[in-house]
């Protein structure tokens, strides 16, 4: 008539107590584990992008006034086919150096203008600029043509 209560309990189908006592897991439950990484990933996919966002800046023009160019620059000029020129006259590279030591008269402080034609590779531009700088010549303006119309 009622359930018959017996010195073993029964719980969800297995029997608890006496011999019958279960082994017990020393294995991790990863589903946790996996459900927290799968969150994670999702939320650093949504953040990767708002975190690389790309400003477009519209910068102000200076006002300041360019420098004033002294009473006599030194012009040294490579020409297309490679010539170097200090003011108006061609020289040999070689020269260079004591070309300009005459035309600063000795002031290697002196800014030196330094201007190429667009056939000139870079390389060209930068061997002359090794000269000039080889020749203690550490201040070297590059001269160009003004964009603003």
């Amino acid at each position: 008539m009622g359930a018959r209560l017996g010195t073993r309990a029964s719980f969800g189908g297995r029997s608890r107590g006496g011999d019958d006592d279960l082994a017990e897991n020393h294995e991790i439950n990863v589903t946790p584990f996996i459900d927290v990484m799968l969150v994670l990933l999702i939320i650093f996919m949504v953040a990767a992008p708002l975190a690389t966002v790309d400003l477009g800046v519209d910068l102000p023009a200076s006002a300041v006034e360019p420098a004033p160019r002294p009473d006599k620059p030194v012009f040294v000029t490579v020409k297309p086919d490679l010539s170097v020129a200090v003011g108006e006259d061609i020289i040999a590279r070689d020269t260079l150096t004591a070309t300009l030591d005459g035309a600063t008269r000795g002031r290697k402080d002196e800014r030196i203008y330094l201007r190429a034609d667009k056939a000139v590779s870079y390389g060209d531009l930068m061997e002359v600029m090794n000269l000039l700088r080889n020749a203690g010549y550490l201040k070297v303006a590059l001269v160009g043509l003004d964009g603003r119309t």
